[in-house]
C-alpha cells in the first residue's frame, strides 16, 4: 500500500468498525482538516471491496469529483474498480464497485446500489440525501459521514453516532497540522449588521467591510507581517472580493479572484500559478472552504461570521504542513477569533439532533469557550490562561479590580461587633469611562444577537445599580469584563432552563 495509516487513523477505522458492530449504522467521523479522512474512506471502501461489496463515494461539489478519483488512485485504488457518475463523464462506469458522485447528480439519478455509502463533507447537508438515508432502502445500508465540522443543526436526525479520535489541538502538538498565530489587526463596526438565518446580513456586511481604510489595513498588514506569504483571503462576497483583489494589484502584489461561479479549469489554472509563485493571494468568496490542499502560509479571514463551522473550515486551510513551513499566520480582520474562539478551542462530543435540550447543551458549551485577549503591543491574540504575549513576550497585566482604600486593621474572630452596628460591604466605584466601556460592549453583543434596547438597559442596571445616565449610545468590541459578565450570564440561563426542563419531565 502506498500510503501506511498514522496512528490517528488507524484509530478512526476501528472506532467505526466498533461502532458499527454496536448496531450504529450511521457513524460520523469527525477529524479536522489535513486528518486525512479520505484515506480513512478509502481504507473502508477498500476492505468493503476485498469482501465483493458495492460501495458509493459522494462529494459535495462538482470540483472534488476528479480530485477524489486521482487522489484513491494515489492510494492505491485499481482505475478499472472505479467510476465516476457525473453528466457523460469519460469515467462512467455503472458496474464499477465504487461509484464517485455528487448528490445533486444523485437527486436526479438515484443512489447506485451499495453495500457502503461514504459522505464527504456531510455537514453541509442535503434533503434528498436525508430524505434517502431516513427512508427503508437507506436504512438496510451503512452510511459513514466525513466532516471536519458535523455540527450542523438536526445532523443528529440523519446520522447516529459521532467518532472522534484525536483533537485538533492534538494533532498539532503531533506535528500532523501546522501551528498557527493569529493577528487582529482591525476591528470593524458591525452594530448596524442585522442578523438573518443565524449569520450578518450578507450585503450589510459587505458594506461594513468595504470602508476603505478596512480595507486598506487588510492591504497594509499583509505587506507588514506576511509578504510573499502563499495567502488565502477570505471575503463577504463578489463585490467585497474584487474589491479587496483590486487593492492587492494596485500595491503592487499579484493576485487572483476565485468564487463559486469559477470554472474546474480557472481554478485549476489560479492554483498552477500560486504553486509556482506567480501569483500569491488568492480573494475567495463561496469557495476554497474545502478540498484544498495547496501551501497556504497565511489566512485573511475578512468576513465576519457566527457560524463556527465556516470559520474553522476556513481557518483549516492553512493548517496543512508543509516542507519549510514552521506556522500558518492567520490576520483576522474580522473580530470572528475574539467573538467565538480560536480554531483549537471549538469542539463539541455530541451530534445536534435539532431538539431543544442539543440546543442549550449548544450554547452552555459555546458559553464555556474561554476567549482569547488582544495584546496591547502587537495585536497579537493571546490564548486564555496565558500572561505574556506569544508572539512578542509583551507582559499585558490584568487590570485589577481590587480596590484600595485606607482604613485600620483589626482582628477578624467571626462574632460581629455589636458596638460598632453592622458594617456594610462598599461597593467598587466606577469612573464613567469604564460604565461607557461597558455599555458599548453591551450593545454590540446586543445587536451581534439580535437583542432589543431592554436587553442592554437590564444588564447594565444588573450591573451598577442604576440606568445608563449621561452615555453615549455607541457600540465596540467587549472587554474581557463584560465577555466574562456575559458568558456567566448565560451558562446561569442555560442552566435555567435544564433544570425547569429536568422538573417538567419528572
Amino acid at each position: 500500500m502506498p500510503f501506511e495509516l498514522r496512528p490517528h487513523q488507524e484509530k478512526a477505522i476501528n472506532m467505526l468498525r466498533a461502532s458499527l458492530r454496536s448496531g450504529k449504522r450511521r457513524p460520523v467521523l469527525q477529524a479536522s482538516t489535513g486528518f486525512g479522512k479520505s484515506l480513512v474512506g478509502y481504507h473502508m471502501i477498500s476492505s468493503a471491496m476485498r469482501k465483493g461489496n458495492r460501495s458509493t463515494f459522494i462529494v459535495p461539489a462538482l470540483s472534488l469529483i476528479d480530485q477524489t478519483a486521482e487522489r484513491f488512485i494515489t492510494y492505491g485504488m485499481d482505475p478499472a474498480n472505479l467510476g465516476i457518475m457525473q453528466g457523460d463523464h469519460p469515467w462512467y462506469r455503472p458496474h464499477a464497485p465504487l461509484q464517485i458522485c455528487t448528490v445533486q447528480t444523485l437527486a436526479r439519478r438515484g443512489m447506485p446500489i451499495s453495500d457502503l455509502i461514504v459522505v464527504d463533507e456531510c455537514h453541509t447537508r442535503s434533503v434528498w440525501l436525508n430524505n434517502w438515508i431516513l427512508s427503508e432502502e437507506g436504512q438496510k445500508v451503512p452510511v459513514i459521514g466525513l466532516s471536519a465540522t458535523p455540527w450542523s443543526k438536526g445532523l443528529g436526525k440523519i446520522f447516529d453516532d459521532l467518532v472522534s479520535p484525536i483533537s485538533m489541538q492534538e494533532l498539532i502538538e503531533q506535528g500532523f497540522l501546522s501551528k498557527f498565530r493569529v493577528f487582529a489587526p482591525s476591528h470593524p463596526d458591525l452594530s448596524k449588521v442585522s442578523t438573518v438565518a443565524g449569520d450578518y446580513h450578507e450585503g450589510q456586511l459587505a458594506d461594513a467591510m468595504s470602508q476603505g481604510a478596512l480595507v486598506a489595513d487588510i492591504v497594509s498588514t499583509w505587506l507588514g507581517k506576511a509578504q510573499g506569504l502563499p495567502t488565502l483571503c477570505f471575503c463577504v462576497n463578489r463585490a467585497h472580493a474584487q474589491l479587496i483583489h483590486e487593492s492587492f494589484e494596485k500595491s503592487g502584489v499579484n493576485s487572483a479572484y476565485v468564487d463559486a461561479n469559477s470554472t474546474r479549469e480557472e481554478r485549476e489554472d489560479i492554483l498552477v500559478q500560486l504553486r509556482a509563485g506567480r501569483i500569491t493571494i488568492i480573494c475567495s468568496i463561496g469557495t476554497m472552504t474545502t478540498g484544498v490542499d495547496e501551501d497556504i502560509r497565511c489566512i485573511i479571514f475578512a468576513r465576519p461570521t457566527k457560524s463556527r463551522m465556516l470559520y474553522v473550515q476556513a481557518i483549516g486551510r492553512g493548517l496543512r504542513t508543509a516542507e519549510g513551513k514552521e506556522e500558518c499566520l492567520i490576520l483576522d480582520h474580522s473580530d470572528t477569533t475574539l467573538r467565538l474562539g480560536l480554531v483549537t478551542d471549538i469542539h463539541y462530543d455530541e451530534l445536534h439532533d435539532g431538539s431543544e435540550k442539543a440546543k442549550l447543551k449548544r450554547e452552555a458549551d459555546d458559553a464555556k469557550i474561554k476567549l482569547p485577549r488582544t495584546c496591547i503591543s502587537c495585536g497579537g491574540l493571546i490564548p486564555a490562561g496565558i500572561k505574556n504575549c506569544i508572539h512578542c513576550g509583551y507582559e499585558n497585566k490584568p487590570k485589577s479590580e481590587v480596590e484600595v482604600i485606607e482604613g485600620e486593621l483589626v482582628e477578624f474572630t467571626g462574632k460581629p461587633d455589636k458596638s460598632k452596628g453592622p458594617k456594610k460591604e462598599k461597593k467598587k466605584e466606577y469612573t464613567m469611562a469604564e460604565k461607557q466601556a461597558f455599555y458599548s460592549g453591551l450593545r454590540y453583543l446586543a445587536s451581534d444577537r439580535g437583542k432589543n434596547d431592554s436587553w442592554v438597559l437590564a444588564n447594565y442596571r444588573e450591573k451598577f445599580g442604576t440606568w445608563p445616565k449621561g452615555l453615549n449610545n455607541v457600540s465596540c468590541f467587549p472587554s474581557a469584563e463584560v465577555r466574562s459578565w456575559d458568558n456567566h450570564k448565560r451558562i446561569a440561563w442555560a442552566k435555567r432552563k435544564q433544570n425547569t426542563g429536568a422538573q417538567h419531565a419528572g
